[in-house]
């Protein structure tokens, strides 16, 4: 049962049981460890919704099993092995442990409680030896096993701890290193392990790599559950730090003299050039990423080159661990520095390519988080961009496709491991990556209320402030304004209460968003103007401050922008003469030469214009193009982006960004369409 299930006879040779079913079935009836198991209840286990005939097939599977558990029976003579008792079945192995491999398991880790260290842990060693994958592997959906994975996946956590444990009591720390290390990396919430792996690392004489691993197990659990280590962490750290040999000695009396202390202490214990020094400076900018936009454009300008030195040591977990760390919540879709972003998908693709086959998966499946994270909106696209008259797909599309499948694969294997930290992680990369077509307000919406759910079962700050931001932007788009609403107020009560300001800029841009949107749609262009201007003026404060150069640069001439084209108008090029468009400027210039009485240069502009980059400002730079193409008498552009907005039909163009709205996109359909003769 630890893995695929499969079945050996008493020489070890494998028995073929048959098709999925037939296995099923033998595990079904083995879960019950020999009670009875009625027809009917296997019959609800195995289908969702039963075909006909259903109860006829669970016979005939036991019927095609009881030949090949037992080939030398004799016709009617009654199974010894899988019977028939009552309104079921019960399958009855041999009364030896050894017949079940979860039994066999259970039964070396409950013997090992009461053998000495240096005999428990060759026990335990042998023990852990016969998982081959996690329990039942070959059926991860089924709710009959539900219980039971989970039940001896516990058991089989319990036993590593007890295995390193034991190796460290006997004498063999360094034996107990690599694996708890791995285990901690899988596990981050178990603080056992934390407690061991630092155990285990001041037994062998390394100190600082104690210390490190203790710093970062506080960081990990005040990030993943919100909560300070508890007593045993505690006492193992003042031990460190000190070099005490009394454990219980009271720590520093403030919180000052603790960060003094400990940090005087690493400085001084761990080597300049030591894996553990990067991996601390690693999660130290993670942490530091969300404290404001000071810490933000420090963690940005540091983070490159930790990353660099961590590939230069030639240690791919170490470069695999370091990059996968930075796991900072990213709610916006346009990269700051996208030279660095650059660096980060490239040296994480190099990295992932070096990684041995026996890496745990959970470091696999951060890096491929990462790769999905850091190559958001066109992050990596270098140069021009496809022509937006172009076919989709164009040059960029083999980048895009990478970063799409890199964010389902660390989905995958964070739901197959579940692992919350690293699922949270994934979906963060599920949501950046999930812009390849307009009018998917609604899959984002979900995706934000799995984040928040994950992040409240499991004490997850980030992701829940993450969650929650999401949902803003995905229900004002669907015009749930209501429900944006109070996710806004959640994720301001959680930045106050932890200190999270920068998703203060998000909530009070959408509440700029929320005053136009109920602002009446047959209000004149000039107080349709004052009234966005004055409801921004709070929002457009925040920019030079916020630290988000890619959120933040042409935002307020967008703002200034939204109520003329909301309007039908075309923007007065005295008015706009000194905006700054930021990115945004290939998508408003052919507009404004409109506006200049200038058709043809609009045409030519309209000619050599990129795509919208996949982002939170696709729909609204599309309707700008969809637009200019109609009035500058563009058939084939005004085509493409009518197919392009047609997902996105009923929604209002811009609100899902939870930034701004030029209004209702049937609005531009409307204009695209007629102009493409459609």
């Amino acid at each position: 049962m630890l893995g695929p299930v499969e079945c050996r006879d008493g020489a070890g040779r494998p028995v073929r049981l048959g098709g999925p079913r037939h296995r099923e079935v033998v595990a079904r009836l083995l879960v019950a460890r020999r009670r009875v198991v009625p027809v009917d209840r296997l019959v609800a286990d195995l289908w969702e919704e039963p075909p006909p005939g259903a109860t006829g097939a669970v016979r005939t599977f036991v019927a095609e099993l009881r030949r090949a558990l037992e080939p030398g029976r004799r016709p009617r003579t009654p199974s010894r092995l899988l019977a028939t008792e009552g309104p079921g079945y019960v399958l009855r192995p041999d009364p030896g442990a050894d017949a079940v491999d979860a039994w066999h398991f259970e039964a070396e880790v409950a013997r090992a409680a009461g053998l000495a260290p240096a005999e428990a842990a060759p026990v335990l060693d042998a023990a852990l030896a016969t998982w081959r994958g996690p329990a039942y592997a070959d059926f991860p959906g089924a709710r009959w096993a539900h219980a039971e994975r989970a039940r001896l996946a516990e058991l089989r956590l319990h036993a590593v701890e007890r295995r390193a444990d034991a190796l460290i009591r006997s004498g063999a720390p360094r034996e107990a290193v690599w694996d708890l290390d791995a285990h901690v990396a899988e596990h981050p919430w178990r603080e056992d392990g934390w407690h061991l792996l630092a155990t285990a690392l001041l037994r062998s004489g390394r100190q600082g790599d104690a210390l490190g691993v203790l710093r970062r197990a506080r960081q990990v659990l005040a990030d993943q559950l919100g909560a300070d280590p508890g007593p045993g962490l505690a006492r193992l750290e003042r031990e460190v730090l000190r070099q005490a040999d009394h454990p219980d000695e009271a720590a520093p009396a403030t919180g000052d003299e603790v960060w003094s202390s400990a940090a005087a202490a690493y400085e001084g214990s761990v080597p300049a050039r030591s894996p553990a020094r990067l991996e601390a400076t690693a999660s130290l900018l993670r942490e530091l990423a969300v404290t404001g936009a000071g810490g933000l454009g420090a963690a940005r300008r540091h983070r490159a080159a930790a990353v660099a030195a961590a590939e230069r040591t030639g240690d791919a977990e170490l470069a695999a661990r370091v990059i996968g760390v930075y796991d900072v919540p990213a709610v916006w879709t346009r990269v700051d520095d996208p030279d660095a972003a650059r660096t980060v998908v490239r040296t994480a693709e190099r990295v992932l390519a070096r990684l041995p086959g026996d890496a745990p998966e959970t470091v696999r499946a951060r890096l491929l988080a990462s790769v999905a994270v850091e190559s958001r909106g066109d992050a990596l696209a270098e140069g021009a961009l496809p022509r937006a008259a172009d076919p989709p797909g164009g040059a960029r599309e083999p980048w895009r496709r990478r970063a799409r499948q890199a964010a389902d694969e660390a989905e995958s294997a964070a739901r197959r491991l579940h692992d919350a930290p690293l699922l949270a992680f994934a979906l963060n990369g599920t949501f950046l990556q999930s812009f390849a077509h307009c009018g998917q307000a609604a899959r984002r919406d979900a995706i934000g209320a799995e984040l928040v759910r994950l992040a409240r079962t499991h004490g997850l700050l980030g992701p829940e402030v993450l969650g929650r931001l999401i949902r803003v932007q995905a229900l004002a788009g669907l015009g749930d304004l209501p429900g944006a609403d109070h996710q806004a107020t959640a994720a301001d009560h959680l930045a106050d209460r932890y200190e999270r300001p920068l998703a203060r800029v998000f909530t009070t841009w959408y509440r700029a968003l929320r005053t136009t949107l109920a602002t009446p749609a047959d209000l004149a262009a000039p107080e349709a103007a004052e009234v966005t201007e004055a409801a921004y003026a709070e929002a457009i404060a925040l920019l030079p401050t916020c630290g988000m150069p890619g959120f933040a640069t042409g935002l307020p001439a967008l703002t200034r922008l939204a109520p003329v084209v909301r309007a039908g108008a075309l923007p007065a090029p005295e008015a706009f003469a000194e905006a700054d468009w930021g990115p945004y400027d290939p998508w408003v210039r052919p507009l404004l030469l409109l506006g200049d009485n200038r058709p043809d240069e609009a045409r030519e502009t309209l000619r050599t214009a990129p795509r919208p980059p996949h982002d939170l400002m696709a729909e609204p730079m599309w309707c700008l193009l969809a637009r200019a193409a109609a009035l500058a008498g563009d058939p084939v552009l005004a085509a493409r982006a009518a197919a392009v907005l047609g997902p996105a039909e009923g929604q209002q163009a811009g609100a899902a960004s939870g930034l701004l709205t030029f209004g209702p996109v049937v609005t531009y359909l409307a204009e695209a369409r007629e102009a493409a003769g459609g």
